[in-house]
């Protein structure tokens, strides 16, 4: 074992991280897309 794997700095759930990270990614560019469709309907 390594002097790295004796001194671990994050011991969360990898799986955990992975979901938050696609979650806000994929609400991320949710919104990206959203904002200008409600342009287009707003401006009609």
């Amino acid at each position: 074992m390594n002097k790295f794997e004796k001194n671990v700095q994050s011991k969360n759930n990898d799986v955990i991280d992975a979901g938050l990270a696609f979650i806000v990614g994929f609400v991320a560019f949710t919104v990206i897309y959203v904002i200008p469709q409600v342009f287009a309907i707003v401006a009609g």
